[in-house]
């Protein structure tokens, strides 16, 4: 597995994958994804930026995460002090035919590559309350669980928080 900046040509390639996990998300009760977020759009400004990775298997791409230094001010709502500087992923996707594999995983410890270089000691992330694998996921990483927000952008969602302190 290759853990690699995304390009503008990887766009219908993480299109697709975004295809396949949207319908399952939606089928556990996950309504974080839908037809609306995240689009091409959304990824092309990660790419410009240089805050999307992917993950390769055999030169396809099996997985995506923006790893960014965004904070959402509903972040303060889970105790955080979102003038703290932290790396911060989002937009976390593993294509299904591929779970189990680490992925996730290794798209996580990028998030950590990625603090460290930037001499950053906080990394956070949020998850759907119904997102039972990222629930399973991230203590496994050492995350610790902060709280529970909403955020405006996705109204009538609850979201849980996780941090790592480096």
């Amino acid at each position: 597995m290759t853990i690699r900046l995304a390009k503008k040509q990887d766009i219908p390639q993480i299109m697709q994958l975004v295809s396949k996990v949207v319908p399952l998300m939606q089928a556990a009760g996950n309504f974080q994804w839908g037809n609306d977020y995240p689009n091409p759009e959304v990824f092309t400004a990660d790419i410009t930026i240089n805050q999307l990775w992917v993950a390769e298997l055999e030169e396809q791409i099996v997985g995506v995460s923006a790893i960014t230094t965004d904070q959402d001010p509903e972040y303060a709502d889970a105790g955080w002090n979102i003038n703290d500087k932290a790396i911060v992923t989002h937009r976390l996707a593993v294509n299904p035919d591929c779970q189990g594999m680490g992925i996730a995983k290794a798209l996580m410890m990028q998030a950590e590559v990625v603090a460290k270089s930037s001499d950053i000691t906080i990394l956070r992330v949020d998850t759907n309350s119904e997102n039972k694998a990222t629930q399973a996921l991230f203590p496994k990483l050492g995350y610790q669980f902060s709280g529970e927000i909403s955020l405006a952008k996705r109204p009538g969602l609850r979201f849980f928080c996780y941090e790592k302190l480096l």
